[in-house]
């Protein structure tokens, strides 16, 4: 392969997309999709209807089959680091087969919360593959939030802190107000105290099954827990991001 295009296609609406991202795509003659098994086959149509909707010429789509990893480990860095190295050797054989311009769709942006560049680097570094790759960066899932809720991140002159529910879980760091939240599996959200903090949740942000709520955290945080348990439920997984302010 001679070169990678690291394509966001934005949270799950495919007008999302953008114009830079249409362009890469229809650069490329295969894609590279990584399967999250039968529970997430909405998650590989979407990607399906993206290059339906966008791709104009022919195109060849290689399915990569995610290796599994423990969800709860004692050591996460380490277990992450082992994945990691997994899916890089995955790649590199897929990338080794092939001649022409690949690409790979990453949900949101490749920037945010998303293993993608890591692997590639991985890849390049072990030195059997060589190729050129370029990053175009995609709306993610904390702006579709924002967007959806109609709402501003921060309040004037305030920052924004952006962590994971795994984070969450040890304290808000002293002086955040504004907290974004993503990857939080436990409803981290009902360990916050205090009886001043609103929240904006979503989840399925920019598909069909968009669900939002809002208000007090201490009004809201069982409905949100209970509508989280039937969606997933019903689906199988769930992609849910929020916002906590006081």
């Amino acid at each position: 392969m001679r070169e990678l295009f690291v394509i966001g296609i934005g949270a799950g609406d495919p007008d999302q997309v953008t114009v830079q991202a249409i362009k890469a795509m229809n650069k490329a003659d295969v894609f590279f999709v990584i399967g999250k098994g039968d529970e997430k086959q909405d998650l590989v149509d979407l990607r399906t209807t993206i290059l339906e909707e966008h791709v104009t010429g022919p195109y060849r789509v290689v399915d990569i089959v995610d290796p599994p990893r423990d969800r709860t480990p004692s050591d996460y860095e380490g277990v992450v680091d082992d994945w990691h190295e997994r899916r890089a050797a995955l790649f590199e054989a897929e990338f080794a087969s092939e001649p022409g311009v690949g690409a790979i769709l990453v949900w949101g942006d490749p920037s945010l919360y998303d293993s993608t560049l890591r692997i590639v680097e991985r890849v390049l570094a072990r030195g059997n593959v060589s190729f050129d790759y370029s990053v175009i960066p995609g709306v993610t899932s904390v702006q579709s939030l924002a967007a959806q809720h109609r709402i501003v991140l921060n309040r004037i002159g305030e920052p924004v802190h952006i962590t994971t529910g795994r984070r969450l879980a040890e304290g808000l760091p002293d002086g955040v107000d504004n907290a974004v939240v993503m990857l939080d599996a436990r409803c981290t959200f009902t360990q916050v105290r205090g009886d001043d903090v609103q929240i904006w949740w979503g989840a399925y942000l920019g598909t069909p099954d968009e669900v939002l709520i809002s208000g007090r955290l201490r009004d809201v945080e069982d409905e949100i827990q209970r509508v989280r348990a039937e969606l997933r439920e019903r689906k199988g997984w769930i992609m849910d991001t929020y916002l906590l302010r006081r």
